[in-house]
Formats: C-alpha cells, sequence, structure tokens
C-alpha cells in the first residue's frame, strides 16, 4: 500500500494543532510562581474530571490507536481486555489505594514506599520507574508515532522523532504537570472525537460491501474475532491468563506507576482523587469501541487489500474512508495520543529524579533547585529515550513488546504495594529483598523469553507460559518472598503502619461515608456493573 502523502490543508491543520498545544501548555501556567509543588503537582489542585481525562490520555497512546487497530484485524476483541479489565484496577486505586496517597501527601510513589518500609524501597521503585517510562511509555511511544507518521507522510523515523519530541518536551519541561493535564484533557476529547469518527465510517463502508446486518458481519470474521472471552490462545489471551495475569500488570500501571498516579496525588480533595480514576474507568468502555472494533471491521473491508501487514489497518481505514481536512484532524488525534503519554511520562521521571533521588541525597536542595533539576532531568530523560526508541524496529509488534516489558517489571511492585498496603506485618527487609528479587527474575524472564533468529519464544513456546501467565506466577513467588522475610525479620514499628496500611481490607468497602459529595463505592459498583455486563454481552 502506497503511503499517505499530506495534502496542504491536512498539514496546515497538524502544524495549527501543534502550535496551538504548545501555547495552551506552556500559557497554562504563565502567571503561578514555579514551585516545587507546582511544578511536580500542579499545586494540587485537580479535579475529579480533569483527573480523570488525563488518567485516560496518559495511557492511551499511537501504540494503542495503531496496535489495537492492528490486534483487532488479527485476533479480535480479545485483546479489549486490556481496556475494560483496566475498570476494575481502577477501582481498586480509588477505593484501597488513592486515600493513602492523598492523606499522607505524598508527591511520589516512592515516597510511599519510604514512609511504609524504608530509604532503600524507595530508591529501588524510582529506579525501576525510571526505566519504565524510559522504555515503555516513552521510546516505544515515540517509535510508534515515527513508523505511523512515516507511513501516512512520507517523512522518514529520526525525523518525526525530532519533531514529536521537541514540541512535547517543550511544554513539559517549562510547565510541569499543570501544563501537561490541561493540554491532556483537550486531547483526550480530540482523540475520541477522532477515534468515533473512523469507527462510524467505516462501520457505514460495511453496507457498500453487502454486509447490512450483525449476522452478515460475523459471518465474513474469523471464528470468535468479536469474543472479549475466547481466543485460539495462540497469542497467550486465554480467559484464565487474562483472569490471572492481568491484575498484576493492571495493579502495577494504575496503582502504583508514577506516570499515572501522579494525576491522583495532584487532587484537590480525596473526593476527587477517589472520583477521579473511575470517571477514567468509564472513559476506558470506549476503546474496544473505537480503537480495536475498528480493526475488525478493517479486516471485513480490506483484508484482501492488507494482508498479513496488520499495522496498515488504521492507515488505511483512514486513506479510505476520512475526507480530506478532517484527515488533518484524525492525525492531529494521533499526535494527541503519542503527545500525550510522552509527556505524562516525561514530568514523571522529572520528578522521580528530583524528588525521590536527588532531595534525598542531598535535603538541602531548595525548592527552586529541584524544579531546575527536575527540567533537566527530563531533557536528558527525552534523549536517552530518543536514542532508544532508534531501536523499534527490533520488535515484531510494539504492543505486545510493551505489554512484555511491563510484565517483567510488574510482579515485584504489584507484590510489595499490596502486601503492604494489606498487611501491617510486611517488614522493610522483606520490601527491599522482593523488590531486588522480583526486578532480577522478570529481566531474566523477559531475555529468556525474547525471540530468537526464528522466533522461537523459550518459556512461551517451548514450556508454554505465555507473558501474562509468567508474570502471575512470579508476582506468587514474590509474594512467597515477602511473606517469609517479614516472618524471619522484626515487626515494624508503628509509624511505618499507622495511616499507612488498613487494619482491615473490608474497611474501605464497609466504613461511613462523612465525606462531601458522591460516595465513591456507588460509583464503583456501577462501573463494575456496567463492565461485567459488557463482558456477558461479548463473551
Amino acid at each position: 500500500m502506497e503511503g499517505l502523502r499530506i495534502p496542504t490543508i491536512d498539514l496546515v491543520i497538524i502544524v495549527a494543532y501543534l502550535l496551538g498545544i504548545l501555547a495552551v501548555g506552556v500559557l497554562s501556567v504563565r502567571r503561578q510562581r514555579m514551585t516545587g509543588e507546582v511544578y511536580f503537582l500542579a499545586g494540587r489542585s485537580l479535579g475529579w474530571v480533569m483527573i480523570g481525562a488525563a488518567l485516560f490520555a496518559s495511557n492511551i497512546s499511537t501504540i494503542h490507536l495503531v496496535g489495537l487497530a492492528a490486534s483487532g484485524y488479527n485476533e479480535g476483541l480479545v485483546w479489549g481486555n486490556f481496556e475494560w479489565m483496566a475498570a476494575f484496577t481502577l477501582v481498586i486505586l480509588s477505593l484501597f489505594f488513592a486515600p493513602f496517597y492523598f492523606r499522607n501527601r505524598i508527591e511520589t510513589l516512592p515516597e510511599y514506599l519510604e514512609r511504609r518500609f524504608n530509604a532503600a524501597a524507595r530508591s529501588f521503585l524510582a529506579f525501576m520507574a525510571i526505566l519504565g517510562a524510559l522504555f515503555i511509555h516513552i521510546g516505544m511511544s515515540l517509535y510508534a508515532g515515527a513508523t505511523v507518521f512515516e507511513q501516512f507522510f512520507g517523512i522518514d523515523v529520526v525525523t518525526s522523532i525530532l519533531i514529536i519530541s521537541l514540541v512535547t518536551g517543550i511544554y513539559t519541561v517549562l510547565g510541569g504537570l499543570k501544563a501537561v493535564v490541561v493540554t491532556e484533557t483537550i486531547q483526550t476529547v480530540l482523540l475520541i472525537g477522532g477515534s468515533i469518527l473512523v469507527t462510524a465510517l467505516a462501520i457505514g463502508a460495511l453496507s457498500e460491501q453487502g454486509i447490512g446486518t450483525v449476522e452478515e458481519f460475523k459471518a465474513q470474521l474469523k471464528p470468535r474475532q468479536l469474543s472479549m472471552v475466547w481466543s485460539d490462545n495462540s497469542v497467550g489471551l486465554s480467559w484464565y491468563s487474562v483472569l490471572l495475569g492481568y491484575p498484576v500488570l493492571g495493579i502495577w500501571y494504575w496503582c502504583t506507576d508514577q506516570t499515572i498516579v501522579q494525576r491522583v496525588l495532584a487532587a484537590r480533595s480525596e473526593h476527587d482523587a477517589q472520583i477521579g480514576p473511575l470517571f477514567a474507568g468509564f472513559i476506558k468502555v470506549l476503546p474496544v469501541f473505537i480503537l480495536v472494533l475498528p480493526g475488525v471491521v478493517g479486516y471485513v473491508l480490506y483484508g484482501d487489500q492488507i494482508g498479513d501487514d496488520a499495522n496498515q489497518v488504521l492507515p488505511m481505514l483512514i486513506q479510505e474512508l476520512v475526507p480530506t481536512g478532517l484527515r488533518g484532524l484524525i492525525s492531529a488525534g494521533l499526535l494527541a495520543a503519542l503527545m500525550s503519554t510522552i509527556a505524562a511520562a516525561l514530568n514523571s521521571c522529572a520528578t522521580l529524579f528530583a524528588v525521590d533521588i536527588v532531595a534525598r541525597v542531598r535535603p538541602s536542595t531548595s525548592d527552586a533547585a529541584q524544579v531546575r533539576i527536575g527540567r533537566w532531568s527530563a531533557v536528558a530523560v527525552m534523549l536517552l529515550a530518543m536514542a532508544w526508541s532508534t531501536q523499534g524496529d527490533k520488535f515484531s509488534s510494539i504492543f505486545e513488546a510493551v505489554q512484555e516489558i511491563g510484565a517483567a517489571l510488574a510482579p515485584a511492585i504489584t507484590a510489595v504495594f499490596l502486601w503492604g498496603v494489606f498487611w501491617k506485618r510486611g517488614t522493610s527487609q522483606a520490601a527491599v529483598a522482593t523488590l531486588v528479587c522480583g526486578f532480577l527474575m522478570g529481566a531474566a524472564a523477559f531475555i529468556l523469553d525474547f525471540k530468537d533468529a526464528s522466533g522461537h519464544k523459550l518459556i512461551t513456546d517451548t514450556w508454554g507460559i505465555p507473558f501474562m501467565l509468567q508474570a502471575f506466577w512470579m508476582t506468587v513467588i514474590c509474594s512467597v518472598i515477602f511473606y517469609v522475610v517479614s516472618k524471619q525479620t522484626p515487626p515494624p514499628p508503628e509509624e511505618k503502619v499507622a495511616g499507612l496500611t488498613w487494619d482491615n481490607p473490608m474497611r474501605a468497602l464497609t466504613r461511613r461515608w462523612a465525606g462531601a459529595g458522591t460516595d465513591p463505592r456507588h460509583l464503583a459498583v456501577v462501573l463494575c456493573v456496567v463492565i461485567a455486563s459488557l463482558y456477558v454481552l461479548f463473551r
């Protein structure tokens, strides 16, 4: 397929968008004195709408737009589990984690580990979080975006990476979290609107192929391509793999990853900190229909032309169905997704480096110096991510690569946070041992399961354990390490558990609601019922 070559009107729209989002990002903080709390946590001023929109926007990247469409084309809606299962982990964030984070006024997730355990746990988590942001959130997103724009407009990968990095880096480095969240809110609207447009045009085109009913549509699909539960298991997404493995990745990503949770830490009230994630959970219903389903429809419309190169399905839909002018808006939507993810990760890296590393090594570091160090660290991380992003062509599937890297990082972090929040007996020695052992175990598993020259994976293909089940079993091992070491070491002092753990896990669900506004538990029940009903409908 010939790549799209951009008409003048589309180019004008894209350039106007880039300049506009840059101006909005910089001007959003023009009247604020740039203290550490303003730069890293938006002055703790975010309401639940901004928190929810920013959570969604910082999660959805070009990897999702292109990768989920391609996955829908190849296997079907089953990849949408990464979206709908996220709603359940957002409920966990809202009810169990957000209250602790907000009440303790922490700036970073590693800071919580220091209060609950010790400084060593904080430092190691900060190290792991920066690695995750660099390799997953920024590096792979840059490469995915660059390859898309090379295919669309004929701009080479390196040039695309430089342009995207420059624009995103400027407003993130200068404006901090407030600039990131303001631009993310705008980009969420554009992203959802553009995706709905492509989906509507694709479904409308089915009638031109003589397909007028759902049954006629299903007849053109592969078996189980519209099922969220059943797959052929060739991609390791059997129902039990998802049920056991996704909570590990989901709790790590949505409840403990600085890039995501930083929006919750910046809430203006505990109520906003709890309602924001639930709002994001309701928005997460949409991607299955506006990101995965278009790939399924594309299989019916253009399967003969696309063949095995599934990554072409989104560009093909845009080329064939979207008129000039609107095509520029869709391209701007792709940019919106890319820039949101990169900006979120950059600001988080700046926060982690300045607050969790520099400020701890040099406690006398002034507030202004922390902001300055955060900005320069964001520049350094962006440069490293740009270099790493040029290696993206080494992976056969970027979306799957991101999940596999996450599966290597998640087990240790998920285990430490779950035990730390729900078990008072957990000790600092156990936390450090679990983080170190889990990180080494995850790195070893990722290397052993890396495709060899023949495309063979040792753990997945020889041992029959796909990456989702690997994540589950590594979490079990990490939990055993945490429990055994805790039992072999002295109990933590009272100041390490008071206000930092639940006396009883059920208290989050049974305690009397004394706050203003809607009880988050009521919204959580509605969200769970909605997701469960959708699973029944698309089983």
